[in-house]
């Protein structure tokens, strides 16, 4: 005879109560050592100074140390096939951003991992928008840095923190719409890139931020626009690329918190819902703001959706462009 479908029902439901159980003892002793937190930039670049005010933050919540890892290079690259390859316990997590998640695979299919299949999402953590500096002897204006660069068509030139980087996809969907055709000079890093600005060795060059807000006020370097729709609180006077003529122009890294595939859905949840807390904690906002980055946490299911929607944007620019250039 077969079993009563009370009988079944029980036994399902025991079976769930046990699984579930197991699920969680499974995850009750994590982390059980110190978590990595790896940024995918140099010290001073918008992963490392994200990762450094979540570190501590995040040790208090978990009761174990976050120790922030600087990992540069090949516009996150090394960083993302790193962590990639990394035990999916949740010990290794990676602070990475549009660079490292998106930009990087659209321009070489080849570059040794896929962000949509490597890594498990955890949660958005912030856009941050980028500005147009020049060295203080070109024009203040946009519209007349536009005109100069069209007269010297070829012979400007403009740096970025490394060839494939948003610095670099930056100025080239930039360039595209305003009509001119600058030199590629790629830096190891968005401070370098900077640091050739106030040698001379370069013209012009997007940069984060955080890297020149202190620089724009000291008259060391012009800001001419700022890359997104919207003015930012920590540099408010500075006007928008789309409110000088060039309508539309949106371009802004996302930096997000990512595992390897296969971590556990419980450490992933735990980590999505301490993360949470911890950006809304008073005073972090106003910090990121004054650092020139723009809150986003926005859970985990929402920043899957937009890892595909950036990676999917980014190959479309790519190809509309023609980029062939590999990261380096």
């Amino acid at each position: 005879m077969g079993i009563a479908l009370g009988s079944r029902l029980a036994i399902v439901t025991i079976g769930l109560v046990v699984w579930f159980a197991s699920d969680t003892h499974a995850q009750d002793g994590y982390p059980s050592k110190p978590v990595r937190l790896v940024a995918a930039a140099a010290p001073g670049g918008n992963p490392d100074v994200l990762a450094r005010l979540l570190a501590q933050k995040m040790a208090d919540a978990f009761g174990k140390p976050f120790v922030v890892e600087n990992v540069p290079g090949a516009g996150g690259v090394v960083a993302a096939k790193s962590v990639a390859a990394a035990p999916p316990d949740g010990h290794v997590l990676m602070l990475g951003d549009s660079g490292a998640m998106a930009i990087n695979v659209a321009i070489d299919p080849d570059v040794g991992y896929d962000p949509l299949k490597d890594f498990a999402p955890i949660t958005a953590l912030a856009t941050v928008p980028t500005a147009l500096v020049v060295s203080p002897s070109l024009p203040t204006q946009l519209q007349e840095f536009i005109t100069l660069a069209r007269s010297k068509s070829g012979q400007m030139n403009y740096g970025s923190a490394g060839a494939g980087s948003i610095h670099h996809l930056t100025m080239a969907i930039f360039a595209e719409r305003a009509g001119i055709d600058l030199l590629h000079v790629p830096y190891r890093g968005g401070t370098a890139m900077v640091n050739g600005l106030l040698t001379g060795e370069i013209q012009a060059g997007w940069s984060g931020l955080p890297n020149v807000i202190s620089l724009i006020e000291a008259g060391k370097l012009n800001a001419l626009c700022l890359s997104v729709l919207h003015r930012s609180a920590s540099i408010s006077k500075l006007a928008t690329c789309d409110e000088q003529g060039l309508q539309g122009f949106d371009v802004a890294t996302m930096i997000g918190l990512q595992a390897p595939a296969g971590a556990p859905a419980a450490i992933i949840a735990r980590l999505q819902a301490a993360v949470a807390k911890a950006l809304r904690e008073p005073g972090m906002d106003e910090r990121l703001t004054t650092l020139g980055i723009d809150l986003q946490e926005n859970g985990t299911a929402h920043y899957t959706q937009f890892m595909k929607d950036d990676l999917e944007r980014y190959r479309a620019l790519v190809k509309k462009l023609n980029l062939q250039v590999k990261p380096q």
